[in-house]
This record gives C-alpha cells, sequence and structure tokens, in this order.
C-alpha cells in the first residue's frame, strides 16, 4: 500500500515571505553575479563561487555557518542577503515498490507568479536509482495516451528550478555526505552507489521547448565538483522537436531518447500530435544525424503498448524497418492507466511477441517494468494534485476554524 505524507506547509494559512532569494539551483555565473550584488571584491569571486559551489552541491549544506573555510564576515554578509531554502515540499507519496513522488512548490518568480507547482519522481533499483525531472509547468503537447499531456502549460522552470528538484530528492532520501537514508531497505546499496545516480528528463513538459534553461541545469548537474553526475546518466527525453535535437548533442552531450509510440504518421499524428508538424521521417532523419551517436551511445526509442492500437507484429515488423541504420534500442512500456483514459495496456503475451520481433532483429527491446503505478507515479502518469491537496487543506482550515468557534466562551 502507497503511503501519502501531506507538508503542513501545505495548510493555506501561509508564513511571512522571505525576501532573500535562495542561492541553491544558481550557475557558477549566477554565484558570481550575487557575490557581486554584495560587493565581493572581483579579484575574490571566482575563490569564492569554488568555495560556495563545494559546500551547496557537494555538501548539500543549508546554512551559511557550516561553510567552514569561507571568512566569518563573508558568511554573516551571505546570511543578511541570501538562503540555501529548498522549495516546499507539499507532499510526498512512497509506493509499495519504493517508489517515491514529490510535489513540490516552488517560490514565485514575480509577482504574476503564485509559485510553479510540479511533480518529481525518483525510482530506486538494486545498483542505481533514477530521478525523473520536470522542465515545465503542466505541457504544451496533448499527447492523448499521456496524463501530463492533458494539464496545460503554465510556464517553463528555470534552470535553479530544475537543479532543485535533485536537491530536494537528494535531502528526502539522505544522498548528502553525513546524512541518514531512510530505514525502508528500497534504496540502492553497493560500494561507490550513490542513491541518485542518474537523471531523466521525462517528468512533466517537453525539454526542447525549454532548451536554454535544460542546458544550463544540465550544466550544473554534471559539474564533476558539485552534483557529478556523469552526462552518459542523464537522459533527456524529447516527443520530437526535431529543430533542437541537433543542438542537445552539439551543446548538452546527454543521451537522447524519443517518444515515438507509432509507426505510421496517421496514427502518431494522434498520439503524439507535434508529429504534425515534425513527422516521422524528419524526426528519424535527425536522430540519424545526432552529434556524438555511435553504438556505445545509442538513442531509446520509448514506444507505449497499447491494446489494439500499435501493438501487432506488422507494427514490430515496421518500427525495426524503420530504425535500420540507427544504433538504438527500444523501451517498451506497458500502458499505464489513470482515470478518464480511453486507452487500456497490451496484453502481456502480445508485448513479448513484439518485443521477440525487434530482439530478433538485433534491437534490445526491454520491457519497462511499470513502477509507481499505485501512487500515479509510472510513465505518463505525472499530472499535479495542486487542486485535491487544496481542498483538503480548505476543508481541513475549516474544521479547524469550526472547532475553535464552537470552544469558544459563549
Amino acid at each position: 500500500m502507497s503511503s501519502i505524507a501531506l507538508d503542513p506547509a501545505a495548510h493555506p494559512v501561509a508564513a511571512s515571505p522571505d525576501s532573500r532569494p535562495s542561492l541553491l539551483g544558481l550557475t557558477r555565473a549566477g554565484l558570481a553575479q550575487a557575490l557581486a550584488s554584495i560587493d565581493v571584491p572581483e579579484r575574490e569571486i571566482r575563490m569564492r563561487v569554488t568555495q560556495l559551489w563545494h559546500w551547496i552541491y557537494f555538501q548539500g549544506v543549508t546554512d551559511f555557518g557550516l561553510m567552514t573555510n569561507v571568512a566569518k564576515a563573508l558568511r554573516a554578509r551571505l546570511a543578511e542577503h541570501f538562503t540555501l531554502a529548498r522549495p516546499e515540499v507539499i507532499a510526498e507519496q512512497v509506493s509499495k515498490d519504493g517508489t517515491r513522488k514529490w510535489l513540490i512548490r516552488m517560490p514565485p518568480v514575480d509577482a504574476r507568479d503564485r509559485g510553479a507547482e510540479i511533480e518529481c519522481v525518483y525510482i530506486p533499483e538494486r545498483d542505481r536509482g533514477t530521478l525523473c525531472v520536470s522542465s515545465q509547468v503542466g505541457c504544451t503537447l496533448t499527447c492523448t495516451f499521456c496524463h501530463t499531456g492533458t494539464q496545460k502549460l503554465v510556464r517553463n522552470l528555470t534552470a535553479q528550478e530544475i537543479v532543485q528538484q535533485l536537491v530536494v530528492a537528494r535531502d528526502r532520501i539522505g544522498d548528502f555526505p553525513g546524512m541518514t537514508p531512510p530505514t525502508d531497505g528500497l534504496l540502492p546499496s553497493g560500494e561507490g552507489v550513490r542513491a541518485v545516480s542518474n537523471i531523466v528528463f521525462m517528468g512533466m513538459g517537453e525539454p526542447l521547448y525549454n532548451f536554454d534553461q535544460v542546458r544550463d541545469a544540465i550544466a550544473v548537474l554534471s559539474d564533476g565538483d558539485g552534483l557529478s553526475l556523469s552526462k552518459r546518466r542523464i537522459t533527456v527525453s524529447t516527443s520530437g522537436v526535431v529543430p533542437e535535437i541537433p543542438s542537445l548533442g552539439a551543446e548538452m552531450g546527454t543521451m537522447l531518447a524519443i517518444s515515438l509510440h507509432a509507426v505510421r504518421d496517421e496514427l502518431r499524428d494522434k498520439l503524439v500530435p507535434l508529429n504534425k508538424k515534425y513527422p516521422i521521417k524528419d524526426l528519424l532523419d535527425a536522430c540519424r544525424n545526432y552529434p556524438g551517436l555511435s553504438n556505445a551511445r545509442r538513442i531509446t526509442f520509448e514506444y507505449v503498448m497499447l491494446k489494439g492500437v500499435n501493438d501487432s507484429p506488422a507494427d514490430a515488423r515496421e518500427l525495426v524497418r524503420l530504425l535500420k541504420g540507427i544504433p538504438a534500442k527500444i523501451n517498451l512500456i506497458p500502458f499505464n492507466p489513470w482515470p478518464g483514459t480511453q486507452y487500456e495496456c497490451s496484453d502481456w503475451g502480445v508485448i513479448e511477441r513484439f518485443s521477440e520481433i525487434v530482439f530478433n532483429a538485433g534491437y534490445a527491446s526491454p520491457v519497462r517494468t511499470p513502477r509507481g503505478r499505485d501512487i500515479l507515479a509510472a510513465c505518463g502518469q505525472l499530472k499535479s494534485e495542486t487542486e485535491k491537496i487544496r481542498a483538503r487543506a480548505r476543508l481541513m482550515l475549516e474544521e479547524a476554524e469550526a472547532a475553535e468557534g464552537e470552544s469558544a466562551p459563549q
């Protein structure tokens, strides 16, 4: 059974906002600008950025006072003007298989913003842990099989907000030095194994429609002196924003995943409406020319298995034909149901037959084990439950006020 923990901060009676901005999630250039804004001498800035970087991203500290190699006077000045605050975790759900989903509220970025609310999912396995991060609040693509696509786009996330998702996850599962991990025994283990070892941009949003912020976030995530995730362990998934795919390879150098899901344009137009703009041929041409593509750096093609829609042996053979010449892995995804969907998951025997055809053609074709289905954290199920949580919080407030009124002296 899954568990749900509601943070008291979800209560609609908010504390006074802290006007100091957080340094957490900033790039090196961002930290340099912050230091310059409080009159740190230019000759010191590079050294101070290096110090802050180590404490924020390697040690995961939340208090400037713990930065023992930073001058005491500078620590006081930093604390006066900035914080190391994390975004607010409104709710946490833990699946019976160990998958964790967090509903996170980001601080407002301007006077019109009420605070972005996104979902982030952590998937532990025996020898690794994968964090699925969001790049947008909502999504523009309206893929018909995807629950996230039913939530309209609110805005892009900043690079800082993307990085903060990893820091929140490492905080919650004790993945910084000196922290104690959860005792449920569901985290990766072994010498040198980090609880979060892989990042996939497969949460809310289309990463390539937020290219610059995703690029800057990846620079922070992969910096060897801080969070230190290998770019070979960072995967950016796109539904097929063809013009940005060459730049993704050239500027980010990460692994690439393509949400394909169909082998005919007329079907993909329905499943992934972006296909009307960038049809399958154009998409696969961009994949063939992806910078750094090799047998050691294969492209992952994601293919959700929809009963009676895209799961026939003929579909499998056409998939093989389409991908000929592309170093690839085909990731078969059993459809994860969500309330109101029109689709069903393919029968297991049908999925196995599909996988066998692809495998016999020389492609790895693993069937992704559904994780976190019981908490709607599986692939294609993410959708902010903000309104439910707000309604529950309002009800709690009303009940508390009613009880207080009944107990007041008459």
